[in-house]
C-alpha cells in the first residue's frame, strides 16, 4: 500500500450478485481500490451490483417511505453480509441526457450561477426593466425565445428537399414530400382540378404557383370527377402543400416509418429569432463585460473564467455597490468551479454544449468536478472507466483530482481497464478467470504489485508482460480520399487526407476534432456521395462546409458503428439485432409438434400475439405498482419470465424449450447450435469480439454502450458483401479488458483484409500501434485544436512531437523490450 496502513476495511460475506460465485473479500477503505478482470467477468456486479446497491439500500432505509418514490432506487444485491460500508456514490459511464435542453451548464449548476450574476450584476440598457434569473434560461416560460420555445432551432421544409429532381413533372412525383399511392394520385387529381399543369416540368411552372403547392396554409376542396380505371364516382378532395402534409406526419403520424420519410425533407436550421441561443430579445440585451449571457455560454471554458475576472476587474457592473459585491461573489464562485473543469481537461468545452453531445466519458467528469466541490467527508466513490474516452495526455490531471477526493477523506473504488490507471492504485481486486460462467471469483486482492505472480490472471500477463510484443506491420495504402478546406466546429479550413484500404487511427487530446471529423464531416461527406440519409435525428448535422473532396467514389458502402443502444426497449436483445433468431425460430417451427399443430416460425416471436404469454405481452415481466415506493418490475406470474404461453413451451428442439434457448449465453447456444448454418454464423461472429459470455435474451437495455458496438460490429462482420465499404467507429475499445481489445483488433483486420477501410477514434495505444495510419488532430482542444498536427505510421508518429507523440513514443518504448 502505498499510503501506508489503512484505518478500515469493508468486507464482503457471500456475493452473489450476477455471476459472483459467493465471493468473500476485504477491501481497503481511504484509498483508491481498481476493480480489474477481463469483460464480464464480474467487475461491475461487485463494484456496483453489490457495494453501491448495498449502500444506497441503507441510505433508502433511512428515508420516510413517501420520500422514497421521489428517488430512482436500486435493488437489494444477492449477498450475505457487508460490514464497514460508508455511504456511497455512483458515477457511472453515461450517454448525454436525452433532453435537446440539457447542457454542460446545468448538468455542472453553473448556468444557475451565471444567470444570478446577469440578473444582479449586468449591464442594462437605459430604461429597461429588471429581469428575474429566470428570464435568462431558455428552458423557462419567462426566457424562452417565443419561436423556438427555447429549443435555439427550427426545424422547415426547403424547396431543394421537397423538390430533388426540378426536371419531372407534378404527375412524375416532382413533389418527393407528398405521399405515394392512392394519396398521391388524390393530390394530383386537386391540383389539375385547380387548374395547375401536372404533366408541365416542375422548373415551368410559375414561381406563384411552385411556392403555393409547396408553401400554402390554404386547404381548399375540390371536386373529382370520375375517372376511368380509377374512380367509379365524384368526390370532394382536400389539398395539402408539401409543407402542411410533412408538418402534419411529424406531428400527428404514430407510424415511425412516415416520420422517418417526412424527416428526410426537413432541415434544422438555427433559429433567426435568437440567433441559436434559445433567449428573448429582453435577455439577451443585458450584457457583463461587455457580452450577452448567449456569448457567455458560447465561449469555451477556458477563455470563460478570464472573461468573468475581466468583468468584475474593469467594475463592469451596475453602480451601486450591491451590484458590485454579487458580481464579486457569484464570479469568484464560478471561477472556482471552472478551474475544476480545466484541471480535468475539460477546458473545450462550453456551459452551452448539449449534453447529448458529450462523450460518456465527459459527462462522468462534468460529475467528478460537482463531487469535488461538494465537500462530502467519508464517503465511497464508486467509477465506471473515468479514464474511458480520454487521451492518455488527459488521464493525468483526471488522476491528480481523483487524489484530491481521497485527501478530502474518501475512498475510490473504480471499475478500469486502463493500465496506466490501474498501476496507480493502491489496491487491485482482479475478478475471472473468464467471462460469464466463466468467472465471478476473486483471483486477486492486494497491491498492484502482487498481480505479477498470479498466473490465472489475464490481466497480470497485460500489467506485467515477460516478453517483447510484436507490433503490426503497418500496410501500403491503396489511395486516398481527400478533403480539403473542411469548416465545422474547431475545424476551420482543415485539410486532411485518409488513406484507403488499410485502418486509420484518429487520435488527439479530448476536444481536439476526432469526432467532428470522422462521424460527422467524413459521414456526411460520403453519405452524400452514397446518396443515403442519416440513419436518424443523433447523424443530422447542421452544416458542413467542405471545399473540395476526391476519392469518395471508391467507397460503394458506408457503415457507422457507434455505442448507441441496439434498441431502446427490453424487447430488444442481441438474437434479434443479429436476425439469427429468424433461423432459431424456424427451427422450432419445422419440429414434428410445431408442424402438427400448425404452428409457423411467427408462433415462436415474443413480440406478437399468438405464442407469447399475453399476461405479460413476451416481456417475461410486469410492472408492480407499490403504495409510497416507486414502481418496480417483477417475474411474470403466468409464464415466470419465460416469454411464452404454456403450448408454445410444450415444443422443444434437441430437449429446449425456446424460452431456454433464449436463456443461453452466446457460448452455449455456439456449441448447441453448430450444426446449424443460419445460427451458427451469428454465434461464432459474437464469440469472436468477445461477447461469448452473453445471454441471447438478455435486454438491450442492460448493455454497456461496448457491448452494443461489439454487437453492431459482429453484425456486420457475418454480412458477406462485395465492393468498398467504409467503416467508421467511435472509440471502439472503450470499456474493453486489454485482451477483449486483442479479439477486436484482429476482427478489424477481418474488415481490411477483405478490401474494406476502417477509420476509427481512438486512444488505447495499443490498438493505435496495431493501425496501419494515424491522424492526429490538436495541437489542444476546443479553438486550440482542429487541425492535422502528424500524420503517418505510428513509428512516424511517435518519433514527432505533441501529446500523442510522446505517450506513443513510451508505449513502443515498454512493449519492445518487454516489462
Amino acid at each position: 500500500m502505498t499510503r501506508g496502513d489503512v484505518d478500515g476495511w469493508v468486507r464482503v460475506r457471500g456475493a452473489r450478485e450476477h455471476n459472483l460465485k459467493n465471493v468473500d473479500i476485504d477491501i481497503p477503505r481511504d484509498c483508491m481500490v481498481a476493480f480489474t478482470g477481463v469483460s464480464g467477468s464480474g467487475k461491475s456486479s461487485l463494484a456496483f451490483g453489490t457495494l453501491y446497491a448495498e449502500a444506497q439500500r441503507r441510505y433508502f432505509e433511512s428515508v420516510a417511505p413517501y420520500a422514497r418514490r421521489l428517488l430512482n432506487q436500486v435493488g437489494a444485491p444477492e449477498v450475505g453480509e457487508i460490514t464497514g460500508l460508508p455511504p456511497a456514490v455512483a458515477l457511472q459511464q453515461r450517454r448525454g441526457a436525452p433532453s435537446s435542453r440539457s447542457t454542460v451548464g446545468t448538468l455542472t449548476t453553473l448556468s444557475n450561477l451565471l444567470r444570478m450574476l446577469y440578473s444582479r450584476a449586468g449591464t442594462y440598457q437605459p430604461g429597461a426593466t429588471h429581469l428575474a434569473a429566470e428570464a435568462f434560461s431558455p428552458n423557462t416560460a419567462a426566457g424562452a425565445c417565443a419561436r423556438c420555445q427555447g429549443l435555439g432551432v427550427v426545424h422547415d421544409v426547403t424547396e431543394e428537399l421537397l423538390v430533388p429532381n426540378t426536371a419531372l413533372s407534378i404527375r412524375d412525383g416532382a413533389i418527393a414530400a407528398w405521399p405515394g399511392a392512392w394519396q398521391g394520385a388524390n393530390l394530383r387529381s386537386i391540383v389539375r382540378g385547380l387548374g395547375i399543369d401536372i404533366d408541365t416540368p416542375w422548373t415551368s411552372l410559375p414561381r406563384a404557383d411552385r411556392d403555393w403547392l409547396l408553401y400554402t396554409e390554404e386547404q381548399p376542396s375540390v371536386l373529382i370527377e370520375p375517372e376511368a380505371g380509377r374512380i367509379d364516382h365524384g368526390y370532394y378532395g382536400k389539398f395539402w402543400s408539401a409543407r402542411k402534409h410533412v408538418m402534419h406526419v411529424l406531428s400527428e403520424s404514430q407510424s415511425e416509418r412516415m416520420r422517418e420519410r417526412a424527416l428526410r425533407f426537413v432541415q434544422s436550421i438555427a433559429c433567426p429569432d435568437c440567433d441559436g441561443s434559445g433567449l428573448r430579445a429582453e435577455a439577451l440585451a443585458v450584457t457583463f463585460a461587455g457580452r450577452t449571457i448567449a456569448d457567455m455560454n458560447a465561449v469555451p471554458l477556458a477563455e470563460l473564467a478570464g472573461e468573468l475576472r475581466t468583468g468584475v476587474e474593469a467594475g463592469a457592473v451596475a453602480s451601486a455597490a450591491e451590484g458590485s459585491e454579487a458580481a464579486s461573489r457569484i464570479a469568484a464562485d464560478v471561477i472556482a468551479r471552472v478551474e475544476v473543469l480545466l484541471d480535468l481537461g475539460l477546458g473545450y468545452l462550453s456551459l452551452g454544449r448539449n449534453s447529448t453531445t458529450l462523450s460518456p466519458g465527459e459527462s462522468q467528469r462534468l460529475r467528478i468536478a460537482t463531487q469535488l466541490r461538494s465537500g462530502l467527508f467519508g464517503v465511497v466513490y464508486v467509477l465506471d472507466e473515468p479514464s474511458a474516452g480520454l487521451h492518455p495526455a488527459d488521464a493525468r490531471p483526471l488522476l491528480d483530482v481523483l487524489e484530491r477526493l481521497i485527501a478530502s477523506g474518501n475512498s475510490l473504488f473504480v471499475v478500469e481497464h486502463d493500465l496506466d490507471v490501474v498501476r496507480r492504485a493502491d489496491w487491485v481486486v482482479d475478478i475471472g478467470p473468464g467471462a460469464g460462467d466463466g468467472g465471478g471469483q476473486v483471483l486477486y486482492s492486494g497491491p498492484v504489485e502482487g498481480l505479477r505472480e498470479v498466473a490465472d490472471s489475464v490481466t497480470g500477463r497485460y500489467l506485467f508482460p515477460r516478453s517483447a510484443m510484436a507490433v503490426h506491420e503497418p500496410r501500403t495504402p491503396q489511395g486516398w480520399l481527400r478533403l480539403r478546406g473542411v469548416t465545422r466546429h474547431n475545424l476551420r479550413e482543415t485539410s486532411v487526407e485518409v488513406p484507403l484500404g488499410v485502418m486509420t487511427a484518429v487520435t488527439g487530446v479530448s476536444g481536439s476534432g476526432k469526432s467532428t471529423l470522422v462521424t460527422q464531416v467524413l459521414a456526411h461527406v460520403v453519405r452524400g456521395h452514397l446518396g443515403t440519409a442519416a440513419e436518424g435525428p443523433d447523424d443530422a448535422v447542421l452544416e458542413v462546409d467542405v471545399a473540395g473532396v476526391s476519392g469518395v467514389e471508391t467507397f460503394d458502402r458506408l457503415v457507422v458503428v457507434d455505442q448507441r443502444p441496439i434498441g431502446r426497449t427490453p424487447r430488444s436483445n442481441l438474437a434479434t439485432y443479429t436476425g439469427m433468431f429468424d433461423g432459431v425460430r424456424k427451427i422450432f417451427a419445422a419440429t414434428d409438434l410445431a408442424k402438427a399443430r400448425g404452428y409457423t416460425a411467427g408462433r415462436f416471436s415474443f413480440n406478437v400475439a399468438g405464442g407469447r404469454c399475453e399476461t405479460c405481452q413476451g416481456e417475461g415481466f410486469v410492472s408492480v405498482e407499490l403504495l409510497f415506493l416507486p414502481g418496480t418490475y417483477a417475474p411474470c406470474r403466468t409464464c415466470h419470465g419465460a416469454r411464452y404461453n404454456a403450448e408454445t413451451l410444450e415444443v422443444t428442439s434437441r430437449g429446449k424449450t425456446i424460452a431456454d434457448v433464449l436463456a443461453m449465453t452466446v457460448d452455449a447456444a455456439a456449441d448447441f447450435f453448430a450444426d446449424v448454418p443460419a445460427a451458427s454464423r451469428s454465434l461464432e461472429t459474437l464469440r469472436d469480439v468477445g461477447l461469448g459470455y452473453l445471454r441471447l435474451g438478455q435486454p438491450a437495455t442492460e448493455l454497456s454502450g461496448g457491448e452494443a458496438q461489439r454487437i453492431k460490429l459482429a453484425t456486420e462482420l457475418q454480412r458477406a458483401h462485395r465492393g468498398h465499404t467504409l467503416y467508421l467507429l467511435d472509440e471502439p475499445t472503450a470499456g474493453l479488458h486489454p485482451a477483449d481489445i486483442r479479439l477486436l483488433l484482429d476482427q478489424l483486420q477481418r474488415l481490411v483484409e477483405a478490401g474494406n477501410t476502417v477509420v476509427l477514434i481512438e486512444h488505447d495505444l495499443a490498438t493505435i500501434t496495431d493501425c496501419d495510419w494515424v491522424i492526429d488532430l490538436g495541437p489542444g482542444g476546443g479553438n486550440a485544436g482542429g487541425q492535422v498536427v502528424a500524420s503517418g505510421t505510428p513509428r512516424t508518429i511517435a518519433s514527432g512531437r505533441g501529446a500523442t507523440a510522446e505517450h506513443l513514443a513510451g508505449w513502443l518504448a515498454r512493449h519492445d523490450q518487454g516489462a
